[in-house]
């Protein structure tokens, strides 16, 4: 199932927010040159040497794979003198080979990347700065947003050039909503239209939103809900987490209602809620855009997909984005360092055929386009394009992260109430972060 798939786009949630310290990387060997350092035109002007090959590493193992494959697939047939080899792995198993490959001297000559795991494998010296791309492609923050822009920068450089991003969007099950009264083309929006329906869906017998403690999508959507209630994870130099502050605990107090309230079952299994929704059994989820593709593969589905309520009163919701990096090798080859670039700037612009696989694309031109417009679900939530919202880039963020992950799942599995839950996991979070200072020298 594509949703299982897609739990691994979480790169920085947990254990792999880490992943790029394991091989301590520094630069790479000689004997297998791939993308040097950032210098020349950032492949504005195309590539005109002779044939290179490119190793082009990623995640993509789920439904959005062979959209992938068909963007390398036509990029190779337009550029005779460019073969570009993809390999895809799990995205745990690449986070974890990306940086020991580098180490050896046998990295890509182009990968995606998280955007949380941006800054940890700058900060471990994996992957190069691309201020060249950006200023050679007149790329600029206007051209994409400003969240997904500036969240390829580390340390007052640019170490990711924005593909996509995948938000968190509102899935609903019609048939369900009619069943209870509600209009299945007037989703609820606001706090009390969303607390109005679940009600009507549970004088039906039905146990409208099921939240489940685990990250995916639990931990997201309580982050979600944070920002909508104007907090934030960290404070402004991410030295100490806030999430225990009143934001977080009125958003980890909503969602642990849910099953106080009777809207959810107790300890919800990992993707139960959105296995419900597709089998008629719950009414709401809130789930990435992946899931699109999800439920068009379920036959007799009726559903539909909405940008998130707005529960706190501030318009927010979590995403996540693929970024392209080049991974830092010693012996640069500046054949293959242009030819890298060149693919780059190519895929980006050809964003629309990636968007099909369930993402947003990241440059407004392509948003934009009636092509895109056309993709009724990614558009519709292509509009929370600007209240989206990323970890801070801070290398090892993900380590600090794990800790609320904790406190969510103690909270709506009922073993302790939000409040302290949130407190003991930002106590805990603040000795990481102070620990992770040391470690990455910040």
């Amino acid at each position: 199932m594509n949703t299982i798939n897609r739990r691994l786009v979480l790169g920085g949630i947990g254990a792999l927010g880490a992943a790029g310290v394991l091989a301590g990387c520094g630069e790479g060997s000689a004997g297998n040159p791939g993308a040097g350092p950032a210098t020349g035109d950032g492949g504005a002007k195309g590539y005109e040497g002779p044939n290179v090959e490119l190793d082009f590493w990623n995640g993509f193992t789920g439904g959005d794979g062979p959209f992938m494959r068909k963007l390398v697939d036509q990029f190779n047939s337009e550029n005779a003198n460019i073969k570009v080899k993809m390999t895809v792995m799990q995205w745990a198993d690449y986070y974890t080979k990306l940086p020991t490959a580098v180490s050896s001297g046998r990295g890509p000559a182009v990968a995606i990347m998280h955007v949380d795991s941006l800054a940890t494998n700058a900060a471990r010296n994996v992957i190069e700065p691309l201020d060249d791309v950006a200023k050679a492609l007149d790329l600029k923050q206007e051209d994409f947003s400003e969240v997904v822009w500036k969240a390829g920068e580390y340390e007052g450089k640019r170490y990711g050039i924005p593909l996509d991003v995948h938000p968190l969007g509102f899935f609903y099950n019609k048939t369900l909503m009619t069943q209870a009264g509600l209009d299945p083309a007037k989703p609820p929006a606001t706090a009390d239209e969303y607390a109005a329906a679940l009600d009507a869906l549970k004088a039906k017998g039905i146990q409208g939103h099921w939240a489940t403690p685990f990250p995916f999508t639990g931990v997201l959507s309580v982050q979600a809900l944070l920002w909508q209630f104007g907090g934030q994870l960290f404070n402004e130099d991410s030295s100490k987490a806030t999430w225990h502050e009143e934001p977080g605990v009125k958003a980890l107090s909503w969602f642990t209602d849910l099953v106080k309230n009777g809207h959810s079952p107790k300890n919800v299994a990992q993707d139960a809620d959105n296995i419900a929704v597709m089998n008629g059994k719950n009414a709401f989820v809130w789930n990435g855009i992946w899931n699109i593709n999800t439920f068009k593969e379920k036959k007799g589905l009726e559903w539909g997909v909405a940008p998130l309520p707005n529960i706190g009163g501030t318009k927010a919701a979590w995403a996540g984005s693929h970024q392209f990096v080049l991974p830092k090798l010693k012996t640069p080859d500046q054949n293959k360092s242009t030819a890298a670039r060149v693919f780059v700037n190519y895929v980006s612009q050809k964003s629309l055929e990636w968007a099909k696989g369930g993402q947003v694309p990241a440059r407004k031109q392509v948003r934009d386009s009636a092509e895109f417009k056309a993709l009724p679900e990614q558009a519709a939530l292509a509009t929370q394009i600007d209240d989206l919202h990323f970890p801070p880039p801070v290398p090892g963020i993900g380590d600090a992260l794990a800790e609320l992950n904790k406190a969510v799942n103690e909270s709506v599995l009922l073993k302790a109430e939000p409040g302290k839950a949130l407190a003991d996991a930002a106590a805990r979070a603040d000795k990481i972060l102070e620990a992770n200072r040391k470690k990455y020298g910040a």
